[in-house]
């Protein structure tokens, strides 16, 4: 899944098509399943993306930032040379160098 809201260009979301919102209530397929779909999302992101370096996490519960509780997912968030600057630091905001629907054509291209 696109994020709605991505971190930074290419923040893509993992999840199993069961609705799970823990780790434990995975089943080992699930699992499999999640971390082969991680690194077929890598692979077409470097080839499309060429990101230096990757941030990869999973919020569980509200608490630790979840905002859908009930279901788990991973969150790959590329990372580029300089993509941070003064924007977020000054005005709060968060410049994205690609429209999600730019990205969706790119990403769906063959690898």
């Amino acid at each position: 899944m696109l994020n709605l809201y991505p971190y930074n260009n290419g923040h893509i979301m993992v999840a199993p098509i069961r609705h799970v919102g823990r780790l434990e209530k995975l089943k080992d397929r699930e699992m499999l399943d999640i971390f082969k779909t991680l690194k077929e999302t890598m692979v077409s992101l470097d080839k499309h993306l060429k990101p230096r370096g990757y941030n990869i996490g999973i919020n569980l519960a509200a608490d630790a930032g979840a905002g859908i509780t009930g279901h788990l997912h991973l969150h790959i968030v590329p990372r580029f040379r300089g993509d941070t600057n003064f924007m977020p630091v000054l005005y709060n905001t968060k410049v994205i160098s690609q429209s999600l629907d730019a990205l969706y054509k790119c990403l769906r291209k063959k690898i």
